[in-house]
């Protein structure tokens, strides 16, 4: 005959609230909406979780942020224990801000200006490469998924994070139109910038993202595809809710 231990019966406790929490969130609809930088996914995912009433992920956030934790403690973006780290334990919280702007939280402060310069982008292509990282933040990314529903906005959302998601989203535009787009709001943040970087800063990008050996940057089996460059917001916003009256 053998007996639990104390160890034992909290391992059965948390396994089993486990599986209840995975089972409830498998009844929260989920829209995954992935795409390189600057194809628009950031803006259509806020519009869509707006016009539903759903909860946002901004997972490209999440990256950002260890990238500035990391850069705030003088760690180097290739320590992949210290990385991991910093991925497990980041205390970060999003709040809805003025002007339908998400405000993030890393720490008790405001950093949402922070983490949308050119720098901590090309911060977060680096840990986003790190396999450590990507396991730390799995997990925590799925918590997103409550009721009434989650929009999901990042690169591996539909092939990773939410596989199973009904409704899938690739969105994608040229590296010239995406560097532009760039470039006019770095213009209305009165920030100086010169084309023709910001199109090698894109391509590189890119190339990082989808050359990982983790999580590269590839369209679901199943996912629509929408090339943005010459649709409206609207346009593509409309696309997409087409999509969703369809599932829901």
């Amino acid at each position: 005959m053998s007996f639990l231990n104390k160890t034992g019966i909290i391992s059965i406790f948390f396994n089993y609230e486990s599986v209840l929490m995975n089972l409830a969130r498998e009844n929260v609809p989920i829209i995954t909406i992935d795409g390189p930088a600057g194809s628009g996914k950031g803006t259509i995912s806020q519009s869509i979780a707006t016009k539903l009433g759903w909860n946002l992920l901004d997972s490209g956030a999440l990256y950002r942020l260890v990238g500035l934790a990391a850069t705030i403690k003088g760690i180097a973006l290739d320590d992949e224990v210290a990385l991991s780290v910093i991925a497990r334990d980041l205390d970060v919280s999003f709040k809805p801000g003025d002007s339908g702007i998400v405000d993030i939280i890393l720490d008790n402060n405001l950093v949402t200006d922070d983490i949308r310069t050119e720098e901590a982008g090309a911060s977060a292509s680096k840990v986003a490469a790190v396999s450590g990282v990507r396991k730390a933040l799995l997990e925590r990314q799925r918590q997103f998924q409550t009721d009434p529903g989650l929009v999901a906005d990042g690169r591996d959302m539909g092939t990773v994070v939410f596989p199973t998601a009904k409704i899938k989203i690739f969105l994608t535009a040229s590296a010239e139109i995406r560097a532009e787009r760039r470039l006019n709001q770095l213009k209305q943040q009165g920030i100086n910038a010169n084309l023709r970087g910001l199109i090698r800063d894109i391509e590189e990008r890119d190339a990082r993202d989808t050359n990982r050996k983790d999580a590269p940057l590839i369209p679901a089996e199943d996912a629509i595809i929408i090339d943005t460059s010459t649709m409206s917001i609207d346009e593509v916003v409309n696309t997409v809710m087409e999509a969703v009256e369809k599932v829901y």
